[in-house]
């Protein structure tokens, strides 16, 4: 008899057991089903990661102390097709991953690389530009052509962080090699003459060729380490990742995107 109330209870136990751990797992569940995009709406705020330094990008112009570039308008586009008021934090190349981690934001645009390591960690939007990668120098330096660069003695640079920076150490066996580390630049260092020259893609090329008049591009052969540009975000959010892409595709279709690549001249690397 004791036998049969004790298996009894051992069975009762053990269903328990069962409730508590499939509770549990519905809580989890519910809990990582709870999307940015529901957040957003019931919030009214949207959290963008921006840099401020990326001209046609997100460029804070010191002028107006205004955010402006591509993605600078674009934030303000999802702001506005979410019915929420856009907060811009402030981020950079080296530390996004870890803030949409840490969850300072729901999203990171500012150009940038979706790469396949980065993808092991962040989850990418589809593409919106493709760029290929350039040489800045100046025009009274000792580069002259592309084969000039990858010398002993040569001293090179790209900004901390960014695919550029991993790209140049990858590529580049026999000159220096830097990481420009914010608030530094590129333009500035090479201005400083502390670099003959900074590698960088296309929106890098369109400001030194708007800005500086001692600056100069210098293209290689055939377009260089192609990579797409896309929006991230962190990853296991699948409604909220389809809500961009989407996004991506209406601006794409209804002629905002093209209409703003243009007002930052960054037409011709268009993503198709």
């Amino acid at each position: 008899m004791r036998t049969a109330k004790a298996g009894t209870v051992a069975a009762l136990v053990a269903a328990c057991g069962v409730l508590i751990a499939v509770s549990s797992s519905t809580s989890a569940f519910a809990q990582q089903q709870e999307s940015r995009l529901n957040r957003v709406t019931k919030t009214g705020v949207l959290r963008v990661c921006q840099t401020t330094s990326y001209y046609a990008v997100s460029y804070r112009n010191p002028k107006t102390d205004q955010l402006e570039g591509i993605d600078a308008d674009l934030a303000r586009e999802l702001a506005k097709e979410l019915g929420a008021k856009l907060e811009v934090v402030e981020s950079n190349f080296a530390t996004f991953i870890a803030d949409l981690q840490a969850d300072k934001c729901d999203i990171g645009m500012f150009g940038i690389a979706a790469t396949l390591k980065r993808a092991q960690v962040v989850e990418f939007s589809k593409p919106y530009l493709l760029t290929s990668l350039y040489a800045i120098i100046r025009k009274d330096g000792k580069i002259k052509s592309w084969d000039d660069i990858d010398k002993p003695g040569v001293r090179i640079g790209a900004p901390l962080g960014s695919y550029t920076d991993t790209f140049m150490r990858s590529y580049f066996k026999q000159a220096t090699l830097t990481s420009v580390a914010p608030p530094a630049t590129i333009e500035g260092e090479l201005a400083a003459n502390r670099g003959d020259a900074m590698i960088g893609d296309y929106a890098s090329a369109i400001r030194t060729k708007n800005e500086f008049d001692w600056a100069e591009v210098v293209a290689p052969d055939k377009p260089l380490r192609q990579t797409p540009y896309a929006y991230v975000m962190p990853q296991g959010d699948q409604v909220w990742l389809n809500y961009i892409n989407l996004f991506i595709d209406t601006v794409k279709a209804d002629g905002r995107l093209k209409a703003f690549a243009e007002k930052y001249q960054l037409g011709p690397i268009l993503a198709p």
